[in-house]
């Protein structure tokens, strides 16, 4: 992630490949951070209390050496049928219908978050 927020270069490349400018790559990539942050504490949900993150912590760096940790995120894209409603609006980048699952879990692979969004990519 810090290579896409922080390497003009490679915001570059990306830009090419969508046919706009860099600069247009790096205003998006912030527009999209800063929704992030912005709707974080109802798509995130981690340990808040300080007893909560210290015992976060014990388990990660126990299990998998992780000393920091808190929680893991990760997204994928789960195919499905082509909707006949609205059915573009589900086509990825590589042309197929899927689902934009994003999700959290904890260290003992307990899901904290699920988000599934059906628009893949948003113009801003």
């Amino acid at each position: 992630m810090s290579t896409i927020l922080g390497d003009s270069g490679y915001q570059q490349g990306i830009g090419q490949e969508l046919g706009v400018s860099q600069a247009t790559v790096s205003r998006t990539v912030d527009r999209v951070v800063n929704s992030i942050v912005v709707q974080s504490n109802e798509w995130i949900k981690f340990p808040t209390t300080n007893h909560e993150l210290m015992e976060a912590k014990r388990i990660w760096r126990s299990m998998y050496k992780f000393p920091t940790a808190i929680g893991e995120t990760g997204c994928t894209h789960i195919g499905i049928l082509k909707p006949n409603r609205h059915g573009d609006e589900y086509i990825n980048r590589k042309g197929k219908p899927t689902l934009n699952v994003q999700a959290t879990c904890d260290a003992i692979e307990m899901f904290t978050s699920v988000d599934v969004e059906r628009l893949i990519w948003i113009i801003l």
